[in-house]
Parts: C-alpha cells; sequence; structure tokens
C-alpha cells in the first residue's frame, strides 16, 4: 500500500506511512491535521484526503484482485505468469483487461463457432501459412456449418474475440480515443420544439474535442441526453485506428491477410469501439463530476463559513404575499420566543398593521438584528421594514433561504419544534443562519443546500461523501460550543458522530452544562478515543480551566501551564498575553512527541482563546432603484452578493429576480485559472452591467475592483 500511495501522492515517506499508522489507530482527517503535525511533517487535511483516496483505491484494487484470482484459478486456467501479471498491475482497467479472456460470457457469436469446431480454422488463418484459406475452410464444413464462407465468417468471428481481448490493441484504441475523441450531437427532431428543450438549444448541432470540453458543458450535454432532447456520439479517425490494429496482427499478404482484415473491422465496430467509446464517455463524466464536485465543496465551504453575527436577539421574517410574512423572535442563543404573521404586501396589504405589530416585537424582546429571508417579496419586506421608525439602532439582513424549506420539512425540525408548523420552522432556521450559519447549515443534507449547478448529474455518492468531508472540516476548524451545540453539530465533531451527540446532549438536558472539558468523560459510551479525538474541538466557554475554550487540546495542558509557570503567572494570565507568549522560548519546549508546528499552534490560540476564524456579518443593502430586470441599463454600477459559483465564472444578486453572471472573461483583465481566487460564496461586491437580454432573463455583469 505505501508503494502504491507513494508512486500517485508527491508526499514525504515517512508523512505517508505515519499518517496510515494513525488512521489505522482510527484517528480522524482533522484530529490528524490539527493534533499530530510532527507525526505527519505538518500534512494538511487536503494531503490527508489524498492518502485516505489512494488508500481507499489501494484496498478496492486488491480486493478485485483476489475475487479474479480466485475466479480463474477455479476456471482451471491460473498460472504463475497469469497471476504475477495481476499481481503487478497497479490500475483497475488494466486489470479487468487481463480477466477478460477469462470472463464468463453470455452466448456469443465466436462462442457459437468454437461448438460447431472452428477454433482450429481461426488458429490456421493467425498463423498466416495457408495461402488458399477456401479450400482450408471446406475441410470444417458440417450440418451447423454447410459452406466455405460460413466457416470462415464462424472463423472471423472467433479471431475478432480474441483482437477484443488483446490488451496492447485496446490500450492502442484507448489513446487515440483519449487524444482525437469528438463528442458530437444531434437533436431529436421530435423534442426540436419542446419548451424544455429549448435551454439546450445551443447543443442542438454540435461538436468539440471530448478531452477539452470543460465540465459544466459535458455535464449539460449528458443531461440533454438523459432527458431525450439529444442524441450523443463519440468518434474518432477510424481509418487511421483499423490501420493502426492491422499493423499488430498482420505480416503477410494474401487470403489470411484478408480475413484478418475483415475479423479486425467486425472486432473494432462490434465489441472494442461501442465498449471503450462508453468507457471513456464514463471516464470524461467522471473528470466532469470531480471537478463539478470540487466546485460544490468549495462553494459549500464558503457557505458554512459564512460570517456569523453571533449571540444577538434576531427578528426573522419570511417573506410572502398572499400567505404573509412569517415573523419569529429569537433570543441570543436561538430560542423561540414568539412568531407572528403579518401582510404588509397586496393583496391584503395592512402596512399599518405590520409596522405597528414589528415595532411592538422589536421593543418587547429588545431586537438587535433583522434577518429577512431572500426568497419571494424579499426586496419589497427589505423596503418596507426600512420605513420603520425603530426606537433602537437595528440592523437588516437579507440571509439566503437555501435548503430552509428542506430543513422545516425534516426530523430534526419537527424534534425540534413539534408544535409549529413548517412556516415557523422555516422563519426560525433564517434567523438563526444570521446568527450561526455553520450551526443551522449542518442541520440540512450539504446535497440540498444548493452550492453549484448540476448537482443531480453527477455521481451522488461521490458528492455525498465530498460533501460531508466539507462539512466535518468546516465544524472542526471553528470549533463546537458543547453546552449550546445541537445533535447535527455535534455529530460532525472529531470522534463523535450521532450516537455519541445524542448522548451529549442528554447527558447535558439531564445534568446541566459541562464546567470542564473532563465532564465529558463522564458522558454514557464516550471512551478515551472518542475524547482523544474530540476534546480539542469541543469548547466550553465560561468554565473551570481558562484552556477549554481553546483549540489547546488536554494532553497539552500540563506544557501550557509549564510555560506559565516559567513566566511566573497564572495560565489565566498568559492567556491573550502577547508581550509574555513573544517572550516563551519554544525551543525549551520540544521533545519527541512536541515539536515545532504544535508549539505555533498553541502559542497562536493562547494569543487569541476561543476566536472565531469567521468574519462577523456586515450589513448590505441593494441598490433601492433597482426592482426588475426591466429597470437595468448598461453601465449601471450596482451593489451585489455573489449567491454560486462555477467552472465559468460567478452568478451574482443585484436585487432582481434573476442572478446575473460575472463571466470568467469579466472576473479579470488576465487570465482566470480559479474563480474563486477572486470572489467567494456571500462577499458583497460591486458589478458593472454589461449586457440585458429581458427576452432570455440573462444579465452579463462585470467585476468592478
Amino acid at each position: 500500500m505505501l508503494n502504491f500511495i507513494l508512486k500517485q501522492a508527491n508526499l514525504p515517506e515517512t508523512s505517508v506511512k505515519n499518517t496510515l499508522a494513525l488512521l489505522a489507530e482510527d484517528c480522524t482527517i482533522p484530529f490528524i491535521a490539527r493534533y499530530r503535525k510532527e507525526r505527519t511533517g505538518n500534512l494538511d487535511e487536503v494531503q490527508i484526503e489524498q492518502i485516505v483516496a489512494l488508500k481507499e483505491q489501494f484496498e478496492t484494487l486488491e480486493k478485485r484482485k483476489k475475487s479474479i484470482i480466485k475466479a480463474i484459478k477455479e476456471q482451471g486456467e491460473l498460472t504463475s505468469d497469469i497471476s504475477a501479471k495481476i499481481e503487478r498491475t497497479t490500475n483497475l482497467t488494466d486489470l479487468e483487461d487481463l480477466y477478460l479472456p477469462f470472463k464468463k460470457k453470455r452466448k456469443t457469436k465466436a462462442e457459437t463457432a468454437r461448438k460447431n469446431g472452428l477454433e482450429p480454422l481461426a488458429k490456421i488463418i493467425m498463423s498466416q501459412n495457408e495461402r488458399d484459406i477456401e479450400s482450408v475452410a471446406h475441410r470444417y464444413t458440417n450440418k451447423e456449418v454447410p459452406t466455405q464462407e460460413s466457416a470462415l465468417e464462424g472463423a472471423r468471428h472467433i479471431i475478432a474475440e480474441w483482437v477484443n481481448e488483446r490488451t496492447d490493441i485496446r490500450t492502442l484504441i484507448r489513446k487515440q480515443l483519449d487524444r482525437f475523441a469528438v463528442i458530437s450531437t444531434k437533436v431529436v427532431k421530435a423534442k426540436k420544439d419542446d419548451e424544455k428543450a429549448q435551454k439546450f438549444r445551443d447543443y442542438f448541432s454540435w461538436d468539440e474535442s471530448l478531452h477539452r470540453c470543460p465540465s459544466h458543458r459535458l455535464l449539460a450535454i449528458l443531461r440533454a441526453e438523459n432527458e431525450g432532447f439529444i442524441r450523443i456520439k463519440i468518434e474518432i479517425d477510424n481509418e487511421r485506428t483499423l490501420e493502426r490494429i492491422a499493423s499488430k496482427l498482420i505480416r503477410s499478404k494474401g487470403d489470411c491477410a484478408e480475413q484478418i482484415e475483415l475479423a479486425i473491422s467486425d472486432a473494432y465496430k462490434r465489441l472494442l469501439f461501442p465498449a471503450l467509446s462508453n468507457e471513456t464517455l464514463v471516464a470524461a463524466k467522471k473528470k466532469a463530476d470531480e471537478t463539478a464536485i470540487t466546485i460544490f465543496a468549495k462553494n459549500l465551504k464558503q457557505l458554512l463559513l459564512g460570517s456569523p453575527l453571533g449571540e444577538k436577539r434576531i427578528l426573522a421574517i419570511d417573506p410572502g404575499f398572499r400567505t404573509g410574512c412569517k415573523v419569529v423572535c429569537l433570543d441570543k442563543q436561538g430560542a423561540l420566543l414568539h412568531n407572528d404573521t403579518i401582510f404588509p404586501h397586496p393583496p391584503k396589504s395592512d402596512l399599518t398593521g405590520a409596522i405597528n405589530k414589528i415595532s411592538a416585537l422589536t421593543e418587547k424582546h429588545n431586537i438587535e438584528a433583522i434577518a429577512i429571508g431572500n426568497g419571494t417579496a424579499s426586496r419589497e419586506t427589505e423596503a418596507f421594514i426600512k420605513k420603520i421608525p425603530f426606537k433602537n439602532d437595528i440592523a437588516i439582513f437579507i440571509v439566503s433561504e437555501a435548503g430552509a424549506s428542506i430543513y422545516s420539512a425534516s426530523k430534526i425540525a419537527r424534534e425540534e419544534f413539534p408544535n409549529h408548523d413548517v412556516t415557523v420552522r422555516g422563519a426560525v432556521s433564517i434567523g438563526r443562519r444570521l446568527a450561526d450559519p455553520l450551526a443551522e447549515l449542518v442541520k440540512i443534507d450539504a446535497k440540498s443546500i444548493g452550492v453549484g449547478q448540476y448537482q443531480h448529474d453527477v455521481d451522488q455518492s461521490q458528492l455525498k461523501n465530498s460533501l460531508d468531508r466539507v462539512v466535518e472540516n468546516c465544524v472542526n476548524a471553528v470549533g463546537v460550543n458543547i453546552n449550546t451545540a445541537s445533535v447535527p453539530l455535534l455529530s460532525y465533531v472529531s470522534g463523535i458522530g450521532p450516537k455519541l451527540a445524542e448522548n451529549i446532549v442528554t447527558y447535558r438536558d439531564e445534568n446541566g452544562a459541562f464546567t470542564s472539558r473532563n465532564d465529558i468523560k463522564k458522558v454514557p459510551r464516550l471512551g478515551a478515543k472518542a475524547f482523544e479525538q474530540g476534546a480539542g474541538f469541543l469548547k466550553i466557554r465560561n468554565g473551570k480551566n481558562p484552556l477549554d475554550n481553546s483549540s489547546v487540546h488536554p494532553e497539552r495542558y500540563a506544557l501550557v501551564k509549564q510555560m506559565a509557570k516559567d513566566q511566573g503567572i497564572k495560565i489565566s494570565e498568559l492567556l491573550g498575553n502577547i508581550k509574555a507568549l513573544k517572550n516563551v522560548p519554544l525551543n525549551n519546549y520540544c521533545t519527541s512527541e512536541v515539536g515545532m508546528p504544535t508549539l505555533v499552534d498553541i502559542i497562536a490560540e493562547l494569543q487569541k482563546p476561543g476566536l472565531d476564524i469567521r468574519e462577523k456579518a456586515k450589513v448590505f443593502s441593494f441598490n433601492q432603484s433597482i426592482k426588475t430586470i426591466e429597470d437595468l441599463k448598461s453601465g449601471m454600477l450596482l451593489p451585489g452578493i455573489v449567491n454560486n459559483i462555477t467552472a465559468f465564472g460567478c452568478f451574482v444578486d443585484i436585487g432582481v429576480k434573476e442572478s446575473g453572471l460575472i463571466h470568467v472573461s469579466n472576473l479579470s483583465d488576465t487570465f482566470v485559472k480559479d474563480v474563486n481566487e477572486y470572489v467567494q460564496l456571500q462577499q458583497q461586491i460591486t458589478v458593472k452591467v454589461l449586457e440585458v437580454d429581458i427576452a432570455r432573463k440573462r444579465i452579463q455583469l462585470k467585476l468592478e475592483k
């Protein structure tokens, strides 16, 4: 396994070896990355995830090797040479090619020809020594093979199967496909005028190099095909490829060469090209999936690490027209204090009643901020709220509703608010997202948050695994207040999981708040390993030990205590004491277990203990004169919020129903390799309107510095 990983990952051998050992000890990726830097050589989470992925790939390969060896052995065909070739194989494609001749096949033309006694004739043809092959073929005619031509045809079927099973020929065609494959599309005439097909009309007649086709375009083409609007073909220069195959097999001229040439053509058209072109398309789809999933993961990370407002008293509004605006009031911990409904918009238009109710609620509950969902009636509700003359200074925020409906109908929401309907739960979610996006968004399946295009078209298992890792990494990067965290949030903490998360909340409910990290050990079924993996990420505010609200792991408390003692002060006096911390001689504390990377982390944490790595939420306001797409004019400079990032650019909410697109070419005057280097999800930016297509509801924007 070690050699397999080292060949594919540009990482030091000791780092890989030690990481594998830590994984074997059931250590989690966040724990290894944060607290075992000396053993890994300071590998980050991405590098450790790469090792994990390669480890899983190796294990899958080894499992398949054992299965194949067993199958060939049961057929009595296993030789030392075949076994050695299988053992040397380092990828699944080559492994399956080796297994192909031994794979049990359904009834084939070649199998029928063998049963009819034509394999010897096929071998004679392949020897290319006979000048009059038709005379030879006559000897193989019988009741099932009545003519010379039928005998030759059967022999060619056997040769075609041999050609199909040759690994060198399959490799040759794969290389041709990898380099020269063209994907072309053609509209299904019966669907050409279908309204749903119009969004794919760019691909009604399209062709391009498959390996140059960007992820988003390939996924769009495949979706159009799946929905029955277009047909797809993969093409290469068939004549050139057939000539190259023939050069490997034909070494003479005459009848035998002619038969082999016919067999090659049959093998290529009937067996090789259909299978390998499909394999190439599947590989291209897999690559497109990986690219798209990487973008989704980056978007989700930015969303989860969005700016929290913190512990504030919040009034949240889920806007609506006909059904009204659902209003909830939350305390500093996000608990529901009151819910109501107002009708400031048509058809009821009870503006006065709505203003009076909002004013009364903000005063009664000492509201510090208002969160407004960004869905239907959002702009109108924001404008209405801004007309209210509040007694105190109340900040107004527009909050993304993505996935809120999923949460409000979920089991988690029903358990949290069994006596309230989905509209109340949705409004609560909007308010809590303002206070702490991460704590609220973890309650929703990451795939439902809406973090990119074509989410439903990529490999769903791979997408789930990737997004779950992002959530886990974000939760542990921020840390969790064990005394306020929900079960979903706690379940993502390193070493905890859903069952222990439930046990923690149950213990907290029955025994009151945790006052020290040592109290965590009292939670039923939370053993030493789980404590080791999770303790550093579980924080306790105002606890007995000030280090319990930091990312310093309990296993290093004695070390910090010694640092404080050597400085002649208490631990509490060391925290945030920049001058004292700068004077700590780190080299004096280096041991075989604790090296400079860990010591640097400890000092950084002691300088700002308990500091949230996320920026605080900022108030944002759209241009109030822009209400619809019809209000937009080329050249306008407008404030906007990035609400989606793709491989080809980003979409921006500028306060109208339709999001505008900043194409990669309009993000910078220089080449843009990664959109995320220029914008972040939920980032507040200024854009310039370049073009407005009202008919197609498309807005082209440019990023203004």
